[in-house]
């Protein structure tokens, strides 16, 4: 397999780009839009400039590396080629099924078809298709460059062969495979949404602050981010839909959504991406400018 193909060229989709580029791989990143394909370019090689300045890659590595990938609006073009189409689409299931629909007309019968979601049932994005054996979860994590796991979910028709090829690709590209089976959440978020949750909770009904939430989880459980600057960093819109998926996937009020998590996603704080959630953050950057506070 060398020819791999990306659907999205927002964070996640320019990331995965990226891993395969680098390990080798062929890869035509498609959307819709000619300026996120810029930016995806824009942001891969600054990604590659600053494994340079940590000595993880060299300058001709980073020019072979992206050598490798190409841009395409056209998603017929796009894929014609693919042997693999991960898809790193918004976290939307309506989108994502409407994509599914049209891969499997336009991907070769061979092409084994995965997705990046973090939450949406494999099975159900395989029952529009045609090809339900080759249908897969690819759950990388953000940054995709940095972070080791790659939780792969079977889907109810997926086949043996095609979870050990993705297995087998995962570790080319120095990841490290989860196999996971398609329940609501899966295994990542099914356990972190609703510790998010809590800790949004906690700051709700006042029993401590965000800096104080967020100290007590790194200080006392060794978590390298609290509960709440990585709910900013996912996107509270994002937490907002996986913990509405956990609910409605079960059926369980454990996972309804914190009200104090519904109002800012409507107020439009969302994190990282709007520049103020829990926390507020510098234009255009991850850092921390002041802790937002609640009374």
């Amino acid at each position: 397999m060398k020819n791999i193909t990306v659907i999205g060229a927002g964070t996640m989709g320019n990331g995965i780009a990226h891993v395969f580029a680098q390990a080798g791989f062929s890869v035509t990143i498609v959307d819709v839009s000619l300026s996120q394909l810029d930016r995806a370019i824009q942001n891969i090689t600054k990604n590659f400039d600053r494994q340079i300045a940590k000595g993880i890659i060299t300058e001709v590595e980073k020019n072979e590396a992206l050598k490798n990938i190409s841009c395409n609006s056209n998603l017929s073009d796009g894929v014609k080629n693919a042997e693999l189409v991960i898809e790193a689409a918004t976290e939307n299931m309506e989108l994502k099924l409407q994509i599914f629909e049209e891969l499997d007309r336009l991907a070769p019968k061979e092409a084994i078809l995965a997705t990046n979601t973090s939450s949406i049932s494999i099975t159900k994005i395989a029952s529009i298709t045609n090809r339900s054996a080759k249908i897969i979860g690819m759950h990388f994590m953000n940054p995709v460059p940095i972070m080791k796991l790659v939780e792969i979910i079977n889907g109810y028709g997926t086949s043996k062969d095609v979870t050990e090829t993705i297995v087998s690709l995962s570790k080319q590209l120095g990841k490290i495979p989860c196999v996971v089976n398609d329940y609501p959440g899966f295994i990542a978020n099914r356990i972190l949404m609703p510790m998010i949750n809590e800790a949004i909770y906690s700051l709700y009904e006042g029993v401590a602050g965000v800096e104080e939430i967020d100290t007590v989880m790194k200080l006392g459980m060794a978590h390298p981010m609290g509960p709440l600057q990585l709910a900013d960093f996912i996107g509270l819109d994002v937490c907002l839909s996986i913990l509405k998926v956990l609910q409605d996937g079960f059926g369980n009020s454990k996972y309804a959504p914190c009200p104090l998590l519904v109002n800012m996603v409507t107020a439009g704080k969302l994190g990282v991406k709007s520049g103020e959630g829990f926390y507020v953050y510098s234009a255009g950057s991850k850092d921390l400018v002041v802790s937002k506070s609640f009374k």
